[in-house]
Formats: C-alpha cells, sequence, structure tokens
C-alpha cells in the first residue's frame, strides 16, 4: 500500500516504495542511462546563466513544450518503454501524462535546488508522479515562506524502483529539493510524468 507523507485540503503527497520490482527497476535503469541523449542544459538563476547540476532529457507529445528558468524544452518522440511507464503510472494514478522529464543525477554532487513545479502550463493543481532507479537519494518537503502553514519540513530517502506522487494545491505552497550528499552513492535516474496544458 502507497504511504501517505502529507495530507491537507487539496495537498497530497504519497510513496509507493514498492511501486516496480527490483529487477525491473534495476533493468530501465541500465536501459534508460546507456540510450537517452542526456544534456547538461542552461538555465537563467537571479539573472545569470548556470549549468543545471544534472543531465536531463524531455520526451512526450509533440505540443506538450514546457518553459522554467529561461529555458524552453521541445520534447523528443515517446520511445516504447517510456511510453509503457506513462501507461502504468496513469493507471496508478488515475490521472494522463503527456510528457515526462528525466533527470540524471551523476553523483551526490548531482543535485536539485529548491522550487515547486508551478509553472502556467502546468496549472493550477498539477499531478506530479516521481519514478525513481539506481541509487537511494534524499528528497526533501518544506513549505514556501508565505504559505502560512505551521508544518516541518520532511526528509526521506527514496529507492529504487518507488513511485512519489504530489497532487492539489501542492505546488502553490510546497517546496521541494534533492540535496547534494557527500556520501559516496551511485548514480540515480528520476522520470517525473507530467501534464502539460495547452497555450
Amino acid at each position: 500500500m502507497p504511504l501517505t507523507l502529507l495530507s491537507r485540503p487539496q495537498a497530497e503527497v504519497w510513496l509507493d516504495e514498492n511501486f516496480l520490482p527490483a529487477a525491473t527497476a534495476a533493468r530501465l535503469f541500465e536501459e534508460l542511462q546507456n540510450a537517452v541523449p542526456w544534456r547538461q542544459e542552461s538555465i537563467t538563476l537571479f539573472g545569470k546563466p548556470r549549468l543545471q547540476p544534472r543531465l536531463a532529457a524531455w520526451y512526450g507529445d509533440a505540443t506538450a513544450h514546457y518553459r522554467y528558468s529561461g529555458l524552453t524544452l521541445v520534447p523528443l518522440p515517446w520511445t516504447p518503454t517510456l511510453q509503457q511507464l506513462r501507461r502504468q503510472i496513469e493507471g496508478a494514478c488515475s490521472t494522463s501524462f503527456n510528457s515526462v522529464l528525466l533527470n540524471l543525477y551523476r553523483s551526490g554532487q548531482d543535485s536539485m535546488g529548491w522550487h515547486a513545479d508551478d509553472e502556467p502550463e502546468l496549472g493550477p493543481q498539477p499531478v506530479i508522479a516521481s519514478l525513481s532507479l539506481g541509487a537511494t537519494r534524499r528528497f526533501r518537503l518544506k513549505p514556501k515562506p508565505r504559505a502560512g502553514i505551521e508544518a516541518e519540513p520532511v526528509s526521506l530517502d527514496i529507492a529504487s524502483g518507488s513511485l512519489l506522487v504530489m497532487r492539489g494545491l501542492m505546488q502553490q505552497h510546497w517546496l521541494h529539493a534533492v540535496p547534494k550528499t557527500a556520501l559516496p552513492v551511485g548514480p540515480r535516474l528520476n522520470l517525473t510524468f507530467r501534464h502539460i496544458m495547452a497555450g
């Protein structure tokens, strides 16, 4: 059964630590790590261009263009493997997705800073489904500074084969991150399925 990490009016996070069997998760990790045309994109932070501290790739329907931090992502066409995963995750979430962002964290020095997936093209209450493959990494959640929410930050270690889902008003009121670590961890691959709304 999925574990509910956060349940508030219209804001919810749950985690299924056994979404994929270990052997399936390991096979998918090897396949995607080797087959995906990874890129290190440059984004704009505080008015300055910086290379993202991870590799990324964007797949989806032809119209699913995504813009964030001064970057515009044009989707690569779905592969059979990603299509199969999309159908499986759509069934688990009772939600349709038209795109997926893949991030490859090569070591503990690759990371994702505090942010919310609150771009206009995601809509006001997006469902974000995040599948993890490879090394275990820490995932953190905290309320936005002006959200007026009295809650302690949430930290958990997410293992390979886990599916984490954020929905409701989550992106309006909370931030999430994958921090750097000095621990000798191996590479980790994360797939975040989304629905991009037509402009």
